[in-house]
């Protein structure tokens, strides 16, 4: 199996461990666990990077994914890709501002917009699982279908 075949589910296992490491972070700031916190949210930092790492090197070297569903669920689709692509766009400066926040010890900054910035996030990598599934497994192009 060539690497631009194996990649798209290294990169969707990427973003489901994501969504578990905020989830994990969220769970351990709302019940006080603040070193938890800390950690799972570096853990879905150090995710993030790898994740936008490997896609920028999947889409350059295998151009883009393409969706074979006709019908309704064409418009629907691309509805989920453009808001997905278009969160994503507002969450890749956003993110680094609260972790740096968080880092330099602005505690305050950091509260007031990290939720926010988690919302945005837990969005992307959610609606990315959608795009991944709807493209790759439930309307894959026929036309380069493995």
């Amino acid at each position: 199996m060539a690497l631009k075949e194996v990649l798209p589910h290294v990169l969707a296992a990427i973003n489901i461990s994501t969504i578990a490491a905020l989830a994990s972070g969220y769970v351990a700031i709302r019940s006080g666990r603040k070193e938890t916190h800390r950690k799972c949210m570096l853990v879905a930092v150090a995710l993030g990077v790898a994740f936008l790492v490997l896609y920028l090197a999947y889409h350059f070297g295998a151009g883009l994914a393409k969706f074979g569903g006709y019908g309704i669920i064409r418009p629907i689709y691309f509805s989920i890709l453009i808001m997905h692509i278009v969160v994503a766009v507002i969450a890749a400066p956003l993110v680094p501002v609260v972790v740096y926040r968080a880092l330099s010890g602005q505690l305050e900054a950091h509260r007031r917009l990290a939720p926010w910035a988690w919302r945005i996030w837990m969005f992307v990598a959610v609606s990315g699982i959608v795009v991944y599934v709807m493209t790759i497994h439930v309307w894959p192009d026929k036309a380069i279908a493995p």
